[in-house]
């Protein structure tokens, strides 16, 4: 018996984990390289699926190096950029080789710096506790942490094994990191109550908000089951 393939963006905006939106927003951010930070509280709630089914949109034959300390020093990353994601499955004490803590993180970054795009996730209750892993826990200079374009907020409800209901409650558009803080603006978040997303800004970093908006009627279309 096969296992299910795990949602894409569609099946994510159908399932109202995101908006059309939201997805128009990954998809296009994935396209375009960008780097992305998936940030949650509790396990399992959806980080590396949110993160798979944006990097679904990355371009044709954009490499995918998983990075892992089973690769020794090196952790998986290639001498020099080539058009390919990082991916830090986590950031995390927890003893697993793909999950990085400390000077790998150090590294990691600093190639992301040199011109790869880097996509990772952590536990944190938000963007401000995130970049805060990330610079004062791992001590990545604000320089290097400036590369994370985007990053994607998730809660879930109930009990973390079998939650009631997981969403996108935030994406941020960061600028850059000063001493240790993110200047970012908010361009997405879903309200609890009444169970409804609202796009707040239109981001600034990827291009034409025409084609942001037609993505989205796209996901939308998709999501109901139509096309044309």
């Amino acid at each position: 018996m096969t296992s299910p393939s795990p949602p894409d963006l569609v099946e994510l905006v159908r399932n109202r984990t995101l908006s059309p939106e939201m997805a128009a927003t990954l998809a296009v951010a994935a396209e375009q390289r960008r780097s992305l930070l998936m940030v949650a509280i509790p396990r399992m709630a959806g980080k590396t699926t949110t993160m798979k089914a944006t990097l679904a949109y990355a371009p044709e034959g954009t490499a995918m190096h998983q990075l892992s300390a089973e690769h020794g020093e090196t952790l998986g990353i290639p001498e020099t950029p080539d058009g390919g994601y990082l991916l830090m499955s986590e950031v995390s004490q927890a003893p697993m080789l793909d999950y990085l803590w400390g000077e790998p993180v150090r590294l990691v970054f600093a190639a992301a710096n040199r011109g790869f795009p880097l996509a990772t996730a952590l536990h944190a209750p938000g963007l401000d506790e995130a970049i805060e892993v990330i610079t004062g826990a791992n001590g990545v200079p604000d320089e290097h942490a400036s590369v994370i374009d985007l990053v994607v907020y998730i809660r879930s409800l109930g009990e973390w094994q079998d939650p009631t209901r997981r969403a996108v409650a935030e994406i941020h558009e960061l600028d850059d990191i000063v001493d240790g803080r993110p200047r970012a603006r908010l361009l997405h978040r879903w309200h609890e109550e009444p169970d409804e997303f609202e796009v707040v800004e239109a981001p600034r970093q990827l291009g034409d908000l025409a084609a942001l908006e037609a993505r989205a009627a796209e996901f939308r279309r998709a999501a109901a089951g139509r096309s044309g």
